[in-house]
């Protein structure tokens, strides 16, 4: 069987200097990093007046049998070129800790991806090892003030800068660190994240420029003194040099699909732990040098669209055109009760019960004002009558549905919903709006996330919690928008809970402030963040051949 790998090796790559022209880009802003990758001066504009059209693409809950989010925001990006729409894509950049766990990278699949896949999927450009170093500089330089005299007071117990690697860990989830001796610094309890989740990747992708990106890790919320007052990475003098290791990796980074499709990838948070969206810099760069940009927020439209439309879209003063929701046959399967080991069985019941999931979605996207299809990612067991099951779900809440080919056919595949998406786009006819007002309080804007888009019948928390957003509201962060982090399987926040659940309870078991990013995340349930590899990891099967070759990556 030809794999993804297999397919993107054989894929001629055109040169940079043509994919760049392609693009719109000055050869003088293009800074290449080896034959087929580069970074782009983001100071480049064209001085163009009208943007692009910003076209967004989300999906249905994620599960097992797939969805393929990525490969049809590549495919759908090949098929607006291939019908004469000047398109860009605009990605985010792949972890290591899927790449070496169970989900695989981040690069799309079949004839529609980005390449070259094997270095977008493991170091790229650096921008997330620069990310690590920055955000693990911080927590050093914290401890390193307290060892030399804590002139500014910091609580040790009160100190929440963590820090970060982009490898699923779970041994590092909680530590004691500092042990050893006086000269080691004072014994406390602290833990890893993964890198995803960083303040500084929030950051990285929500700033506007480097001056900007350097103002935003000044505030950063390290840790309280023991009078309970702020203590900023600022204050430590850190925002500085945080900002210089983070220099290079602020600009956006160009490559290109197999359809020759330039594709500017940028940032890569997590949305189930972070705001899930590349950065605003590369975003802003598309629709300055392209009629329509094709994007993707992670997971399904609960976590990523949602905090697209109320974190990245409302700091950045964007408007999206058309949102994609991305189903499968497979997943809507899954959803319906079908076991995985069962999926190339017809079963168009099934189909019908799990399409509940699929009109959430739809309905909650439209909550915010922006025009919904559906493409359904053809797999080769699906039937003729389950897609049409999917259809019918779809046109009876208004909205319709287009099956996709491009796995298979490349851009050629997806060129139906690519005329339906430009048309759509085209009309402008969205009223694109948040779902909640700045000046709602912390916790009505937690409940309402939690009742309007996950369909709950509360948000619930212990009153440290509400303490603590009290806290943050009177030191002027009430204004913040929330980043909910909860599993990206269920609406609820029990991953076994699938389909469309309503009436169940959300409960915030921690809030954390990202002041820096410009937002307050609230986790909810079980989700970590930091996650851990499973029984058999994908590392186990990734090797090189004698010859120097990589196989196994996925």
């Amino acid at each position: 069987m030809t794999t993804d790998l297999d397919i993107a090796r054989a894929a001629q790559l055109l040169p940079l200097t043509e994919i760049a022209a392609r693009a719109g880009v000055s050869q003088a802003a293009v800074e290449p990093y080896g034959r087929h990758k580069a970074k782009i001066d983001p100071a480049f504009v064209t001085g163009r007046k009208a943007p692009g059209k910003l076209i967004l693409v989300t999906a249905i809950n994620p599960t097992p049998a797939g969805e393929g989010k990525t490969t049809t925001s590549v495919g759908l990006a090949d098929a607006l070129n291939g019908i004469g729409k000047r398109t860009i894509l605009a990605l985010r950049e792949p972890s290591l800790g899927p790449c070496f766990g169970t989900k695989g990278g981040a690069t799309g699949g079949g004839y529609a991806q980005v390449i070259p896949m094997e270095d977008i999927n493991l170091h790229f450009t650096g921008d997330f090892h620069a990310i690590t170093a920055a955000h693990n500089l911080l927590a050093a330089m914290i401890d390193n003030h307290v060892h030399w005299g804590n002139a500014l007071d910091i609580d040790i117990r009160r100190i929440v800068w963590r820090r970060v690697l982009d490898v699923n860990d779970r041994a590092l989830r909680d530590i004691v660190q500092s042990i050893g001796g006086v000269a080691n610094g004072y014994p406390r309890e602290s833990g890893f994240d993964i890198t995803v989740s960083s303040e500084v990747m929030a950051i990285l992708c929500l700033a506007n420029d480097l001056m900007d990106l350097q103002a935003r890790l000044g505030k950063i919320v390290v840790g309280y003194t023991r009078s309970r007052m702020p203590v900023t990475a600022h204050d430590l003098k850190a925002d500085g040099a945080m900002a210089v290791l983070l220099k290079e990796a602020i600009k956006p980074n160009l490559v290109q699909t197999i359809g020759g499709t330039p594709a500017l990838i940028h940032g890569g948070p997590f949305a189930n732990i972070a705001h899930g969206c590349n950065s605003v810099i590369a975003t802003r760069l598309g629709l300055d040098l392209a009629d329509y940009v094709v994007t993707e927020a992670g997971f399904g439209a609960d976590l990523g669209a949602e905090k697209f439309f109320d974190i990245k879209c409302r700091q950045a003063a964007l408007k999206p055109a058309v949102a994609v929701i991305v189903a499968t046959v497979r997943a809507l399967k899954m959803n319906g009760g079908v076991a995985k080991v069962d999926l190339a069985r017809e079963d168009v019941e099934a189909i019908r019960r799990g399409s509940v999931n699929l009109v959430r979605h739809i309905e909650n996207v439209r909550q915010f004002g922006v025009p919904v299809v559906v493409a359904i990612n053809h797999f080769s067991t699906d039937s003729d009558a389950e897609q049409t099951v999917i259809c019918e779900a779809a046109s009876a809440h208004g909205c319709e549905a287009y099956v996709c080919t491009h796995w298979a056919d490349g851009g050629v595949g997806a060129e139906p919903l690519a005329h339906a998406v430009a048309a759509l786009a085209d009309k402008a006819g969205g009223q694109f709006a948040p779902i909640y007002d700045d000046d709602l309080s912390l916790f009505a804007k937690i409940n309402t996330v939690a009742t309007r888009i996950y369909r709950a019948e509360e948000a619930v928390a212990e009153p440290s919690v509400h303490a603590q957003l009290a806290r943050w509201e009177a030191a002027g962060y009430g204004k913040l928008p929330i980043c909910m982090a909860k599993t990206q399987y269920s609406f609820s926040t029990d991953p076994a809970v699938l389909g469309a659940p309503t009436g169940h309870v959300v409960k915030v078991r921690e809030v954390r402030l990202s002041a820096g990013a410009g937002f307050v995340v609230a986790i909810c349930g079980e989700v970590m963040t930091m996650p851990g590899l499973p029984r058999i990891p994908a590392a186990q099967g990734i090797y090189l051949t004698s010859d120097g070759r990589i196989e196994g990556l996925s």
